[in-house]
């Protein structure tokens, strides 16, 4: 039986079996904890020391760079880590979830760094603003890695994924994080961070990993610190007062399990396919690892007319399901993560039935199959009806962290809805419609009390990732019992690590600061043409103010016969007295197209291709005889480490261009982006 070791301070840490860890599935021992102690000290001095060094010597652009990597050689290994998850109960399905959910955040991570993120380890929040009338002094946001350290304190049911999630954001914020699973699936949590280490991928000290518990961890803490947790809404409460934390105003983080609902819409019938599909996505969340999902449907509201039939379908269902052995191919559910849970599970059954009936359970068949199973963690997929949902305070107050739903029924959306509330805040809840007014109605009412709202129709249904399925684009949290924190949510999550700053000043200080032009501060002209420099040579704030161009009608009559674009402010002169403008005026993407005359270099160089404009905004209109000028600025810089097909280096360049007429006055703003080559590289 092997001793799971903690990572720590670049060692693993671990000699002295101590608790044993059973497999779900057979009883048998796989591992167990260490009984060394762990010095919390040395483990936050080394973060501090080491850790956050080293991620400063890395950008944002760099550190998703080894995310990718990580990605990449976590998927190549995936089947080690797989084998060891079938005695966490999972299926190979259930597995995938956690293990190829897991490294594929930490891909999603990679591209929000990529894509979105600058070089260096400050993010302008912008634009900045004049707080002057001169033009002097002005204001902006700006956002900086935090200089502590992330504490994550994960739960049971998924042990790569749980640490991964959490850990890709903050390592790409620049802080130096440290693990802690739950002890009863920890192994894999361990055999997930062994690859890790091995992989070399990651700067020292960027992550450690406790096995067992966090001891005075929590008093060691400091302001710049953070801490997340996922975990029972009961552990969040009493998390979120630890003495240090509260006295160090130390960010907490908690994502807890919630009562999360289903709602079929009252213009749903059972002829519907949508009916097929409520049904469906309720039976999924109960028997996807065995209902241990913080996201999983606790509560099924339907029409009371529908009740039965509802039950009817979930009951055949759910007989279906083989349960047992999660390595037989054969199997859809396997066990709960340990006896302790099994025992928990029934304990709260228990209490639910005090309030309700018992729909399908362990009394229609229940049999797991496999050598062994008798010794294992296995739960009945166990349906509930409480047929007066309004006076029974249970289904909205107990959790049973298993396979486990109770049907509700309903007359009325509003009553639905107040049924959906009754569980004091969830991470998601799902409505099953057809028609848009329902959802126009009642997606507003939910919104106050969940974290995610999934619509599911057929439409969706094709593409739909399911009820229980956070993804990295969105937030997953939600308030209330539901710990009213947010985790993931592409950039958000990144911001959450990051402290923001209210910064003032000279618009030429604020540019030396956020490595980005802002309007009025110095510019650096010269004869040679913005566009004419490399990557390498150019700098913020290179600028080049064009000659003029008077607009005449000819131009708008030609824009008109080769763009289609014969609108009558364009055309019609009497039409376009009568307007606000009281006069025909050019079409603004033909400012937009004699600017881009105006300011491009026609010759083979360094800029490659545009591929986009952000923030364009025609300020004013330009008539015939308005003569415009346009002024181009290298206003920011990224160092993506791209490459072409020939192999030589680019990076990406955002200009701010202001377009004015002949008083002065801006006509258009906007910024372009271009691919812009490196030098090139000697043989």
């Amino acid at each position: 039986m092997t001793t799971l070791q903690s990572y720590i301070a670049g060692r693993w840490i671990g000699q002295q079996a101590a608790q044993q860890l059973r497999s779900a599935v057979n009883g048998q021992a796989v591992a167990s904890t260490h009984a060394e102690a762990i010095d919390f000290a040395e483990a936050l001095a080394h973060a501090r020391r080491v850790g956050i060094p080293a991620l400063m010597k890395l950008d944002f652009q760099q550190r998703a760079e080894r995310l990718k990597a990580l990605a990449k050689f976590l998927a190549a290994n995936k089947e080690t880590l797989y084998a060891i998850s079938a005695h966490t109960g999972a299926t190979r399905a259930d597995s995938w979830i956690d293990i190829e959910g897991g490294a594929g955040t930490l891909s999603a991570y990679a591209g929000i760094g990529t894509n979105e993120l600058p070089s260096g380890n400050l993010v302008h929040e912008g634009p900045a603003f004049p707080l002057g009338k001169k033009g002097g002094f002005a204001g902006t946001h700006i956002l900086v890695p935090r200089g502590g350290v992330a504490v994550h304190i994960n739960a049971f049911n998924f042990p790569v994924w749980g640490l991964l999630e959490k850990f890709a954001p903050s390592f790409l914020a620049g802080m130096p994080c440290i693990g802690k699973p739950a002890t009863a699936t920890s192994y894999l949590t361990e055999a997930a961070v062994r690859l890790i280490v091995q992989s070399g991928i990651l700067p020292e000290g960027a992550l450690q990993l406790v096995i067992g518990s966090t001891g005075d961890l929590l008093d060691r803490l400091e302001g710049p610190d953070v801490v997340t947790f996922t975990g029972s809404a009961d552990t969040a409460a009493k998390l979120r007062v630890h003495p240090n934390l509260v006295r160090q105003s130390i960010p907490f983080n908690a994502e807890a399990d919630s009562l999360n609902c289903a709602i079929l819409a009252p213009d749903v019938t059972p002829d519907d396919e949508e009916f097929d599909l409520f049904v469906k996505e309720v039976a999924r969340e109960m028997t996807i690892k065995a209902g241990q999902k913080c996201t999983a449907i606790r509560r099924a509201i339907v029409p009371r007319q529908h009740l039965d039939a509802v039950a009817e379908k979930l009951r055949a269902r759910l007989a279906k399901t083989v349960i047992g052995d999660p390595l037989r191919e054969d199997v859809r559910m396997g066990a709960l993560a340990s006896r302790d849970q099994q025992a928990d599970v029934a304990e709260r059954v228990a209490t639910l039935l005090q309030g309700a009936e018992l729909v399908y359970g362990a009394r229609d068949g229940f049999s797991p199959v496999g050598d062994g199973v008798a010794d294992g963690a296995f739960f009945a997929p166990t349906l509930l009806l409480s047929r007066k949902p309004l006076e029974h305070d249970a289904a909205h107050d107990v959790e049973a962290f298993g396979p486990v739903s109770t049907l509700m029924p309903y007359d009325g959306i509003d009553e639905a809805l107040a049924l959906a509330a009754r569980g004091k805040g969830s991470l998601v809840g799902t409505l099953v419609t057809r028609d848009p007014a329902i959802a126009a109605k009642a997606i507003p009412v939910a919104a106050a009390w969940h974290g995610r709202l999934l619509v599911l129709d057929r439409e969706a249904a094709a593409e739909s990732t399911g009820h229980g399925s956070p993804l990295p684009p969105l937030k997953h949290g939600g308030p209330g019992r539901a710990g009213g924190g947010e985790e993931l949510g592409g950039l958000r999550a990144v911001k959450h690590y990051l402290q923001r700053a209210a910064l003032q000043g000279s618009p030429t200080m604020l540019a030396a600061v956020t490595g980005e032009h802002v309007r009025g501060a110095a510019l650096r002209e010269s004869e040679v043409h913005p566009f004419r420099r490399y990557f390498e040579e150019l700098q913020i704030g290179d600028s080049l103010l064009t000659h003029r161009r008077t607009v005449g009608e000819a131009d708008i009559v030609a824009f008109g016969g080769i763009s289609g674009d014969y609108f009558y402010m364009h055309f019609d002169e009497e039409a376009a007295k009568a307007s606000p403008f009281g006069k025909r005026i050019a079409h603004g993407y033909f400012v937009l197209s004699a600017a881009a005359g105006l300011f491009v270099s026609p010759s083979p160089g360094p800029v490659l291709a545009n591929y986009g404009l952000d923030t364009l905004r025609f300020v004013k209109p330009v008539g015939i005889g308005d003569t415009i000028q346009a002024r181009l600025t290298c206003k920011r810089k990224i160092d993506r480490n791209k490459k072409d097909a020939s192999g030589q280096g680019q990076g990406v360049v955002a200009w701010d261009v202001e377009v004015t007429n002949q008083l002065g006055e801006l006509v258009a703003s906007y910024d372009i982006l271009t691919l812009v080559s490196k030098k090139p590289t000697t043989p």
